[in-house]
C-alpha cells in the first residue's frame, strides 16, 4: 500500500488511486451532517455559476456553499455543520460549491475512486480503505481556497495514514494545536455570523459518523453516496 499525501489543487491534479480529498473546515464535515440530517445525495459542484445552471433544471434542491467562508448570494444554507445539523433534508438532493473541497473533486480527475476527508468520519474513512485496499492511496489536503495549506487538513491525512500503517495519531494534540493555529479563525467572533464558534467543535468531534461519502459517477454530473462502513 502506497500513501501518498497531496496538497491544494495542484495536488488533486496528481491524485492516483483511491484518493481522500480533505476538506475539514468545513465543506466535508458540513457534508457529513448534511447526509446524517437525510439527505438523499450531495451534488458537488466547482463554480458557482454551475450550481445556479443546475438548480434551473433539477428545481426542487437545496443550494448549500460559500465564497470566502460566507454563504454564497442566493443559497439556502452556507458552509456551517451548526446551521445544517438540525434541519430535515429527508430524501434532499443538495448542490453544493465550496472554495476548497468541491474544487479538490473536481480537479482530482486521475484518481480511480474519490471519497472526501474529515475528521468526524476519520475511523470510517481508515475501515474503508483498508477493506478495499488499494495499491496506491492519495491524501489531497485542499487548505484554504485550495491555494494556501492549512494545519487541520495535514493533520488528518496525517491521522489516517497512520492508522493505516498501524499507529496511534494524537487527535487531542492537534486539536489543541488547531485551537492556536489555523483553527482560531473558528473562534473569532467577527467571523460567527457565518461561521459560529460551535462549527469548531463540530468539525473536530472524531468519529461521530460510520460512514464515508464516495463519489458516484453519472451522466452530466457526479454526486457523493452515504456508505455505511
Amino acid at each position: 500500500m502506497e500513501i501518498e499525501i497531496l496538497q491544494l489543487t495542484e495536488g488533486a491534479k496528481k491524485a492516483k488511486g483511491l484518493t481522500v480529498v480533505i476538506d475539514v473546515f468545513r465543506a466535508f464535515s458540513t457534508a457529513c451532517y448534511v447526509f446524517a440530517a437525510g439527505a438523499e445525495k450531495i451534488i458537488p459542484i466547482e463554480h458557482v455559476e454551475e450550481a445556479f445552471e443546475l438548480k434551473k433544471v433539477m428545481s426542487d434542491v437545496v443550494m448549500l456553499g460559500e465564497r470566502f467562508e460566507r454563504k454564497v448570494p442566493g443559497f439556502d444554507f452556507g458552509n456551517s455543520p451548526t446551521h445544517v445539523m438540525n434541519q430535515n433534508f429527508k430524501g434532499k438532493t443538495i448542490v453544493m460549491t465550496t472554495s476548497s473541497g468541491t474544487k479538490g473533486i473536481a480537479n482530482a480527475s486521475l484518481s480511480d475512486e474519490i471519497i472526501t476527508g474529515s475528521f468526524v468520519n476519520a475511523d470510517a474513512i481508515v475501515r474503508y480503505i483498508l477493506k478495499k485496499d488499494p495499491q496506491i492511496i492519495s491524501l489531497v489536503c485542499m487548505g484554504y481556497e485550495g491555494r494556501y495549506p492549512t494545519q487541520e487538513d495535514t493533520f488528518l491525512a496525517e491521522y489516517v495514514s497512520d492508522k493505516l500503517l498501524g499507529m496511534e495519531p494524537d487527535f487531542d494534540k492537534m486539536k489543541e494545536m488547531l485551537t492556536i493555529g489555523d483553527g482560531a479563525r473558528l473562534l473569532d467572533p467577527a467571523n460567527h455570523e457565518w461561521s459560529p464558534s460551535t462549527d469548531f467543535e463540530l468539525c473536530l468531534d472524531p468519529n461521530r459518523f460510520n460512514f464515508v461519502l464516495k463519489i458516484e459517477k453519472g451522466e452530466g454530473f457526479n454526486w457523493l453516496k452515504k456508505i455505511e462502513i
